[in-house]
C-alpha cells in the first residue's frame, strides 16, 4: 500500500454518511401574497407514493445531479413553472433518515408568478395550498416519539457477536412533529423541515 496515495485520497474526500441508499432533495417554496410570507405545500397526488401526505417539491437525485440542482429540477416538474420564478435562497440543515437516506433541503423565493397562476402536474400533486410563515413562528408542533427497536431474525449470525442472541442492541427513538392548519396535517419530515425554518426566523428576532 502507498501511504501517501491513501492521504491524498482521504484528503481529497467530502465526509458523507455511511450506508445511505437513497439521496433525496426538496425545496421549500416561500411566495409573497398580498404582502404576506408564505410557504407553498403540495397535496401528494394518489397515483404516487405516500398517496394525500403534504409535502414539499422534490425527489430522488439522479446521476450526475448534485442536490441543488435536483430540488429546482423537481419544483419546476412538479409546480410547472419556470427556472426564473425560482430564487434560490441557500441550504437548510440535511435529514438523514434511520431508513438509510437523506434529504437535503433548499430554501427559495418563488417569484414573477401569482399562486393562483401556479398550475401543478397533476400526475404528482393533487393541489398546492399556502401556510402563513407566521403560523409557524407562533406555534409549535405536536411532537410524539416510536421505539426503533431491532427485530430478531432466523438467519442473522448471533454466534459472531458477544452474548449472542442476548446482545443489548440500542433502542431508538423516532421524534415525529405534526402540524395542523385547517383541514391539513403537515407532519413527519415535512414538518420537521418546517420546524427547523421556523426556528431561523425565530432567531431574526
Amino acid at each position: 500500500m502507498d501511504i501517501n496515495k491513501l492521504a491524498l485520497k482521504v484528503q481529497n474526500r467530502t465526509p458523507k454518511p455511511m450506508d445511505v441508499k437513497g439521496r433525496f432533495a426538496v425545496l421549500i417554496p416561500l411566495i409573497n401574497r398580498n404582502g404576506v410570507w408564505e410557504i407553498i405545500y403540495e397535496l401528494r397526488s394518489r397515483n404516487i407514493t405516500q398517496p394525500g401526505e403534504v409535502s414539499f417539491p422534490g425527489g430522488k437525485v439522479e446521476h450526475g445531479e448534485s442536490f441543488m440542482q435536483t430540488a429546482i429540477r423537481e419544483t419546476l416538474e412538479e409546480l410547472r413553472i419556470d427556472r426564473e420564478n425560482i430564487n434560490l435562497i441557500g441550504e437548510l440543515d440535511f435529514l438523514v433518515s434511520y431508513a438509510n437516506f437523506t434529504i437535503h433541503c433548499f430554501l427559495g423565493i418563488i417569484m414573477n408568478v401569482d399562486f393562483e397562476d401556479i398550475d401543478p402536474n397533476p400526475d404528482e400533486v393533487d393541489h398546492i395550498f399556502t401556510v402563513p410563515v407566521s403560523f409557524f413562528a407562533e406555534n409549535e408542533p405536536l411532537v410524539h416519539e416510536l421505539s426503533l427497536k431491532t427485530e430478531d431474525s432466523e438467519t442473522f449470525p448471533y454466534h459472531l457477536i458477544p452474548n449472542g442472541r442476548d446482545y443489548k442492541f440500542r433502542v431508538g427513538k423516532h421524534r415525529i412533529l405534526f402540524y395542523e392548519y385547517g383541514d391539513y396535517t403537515i407532519w413527519g419530515y415535512t414538518a420537521r423541515m418546517t420546524h427547523q425554518l421556523a426556528e431561523i426566523i425565530r432567531g431574526l428576532e
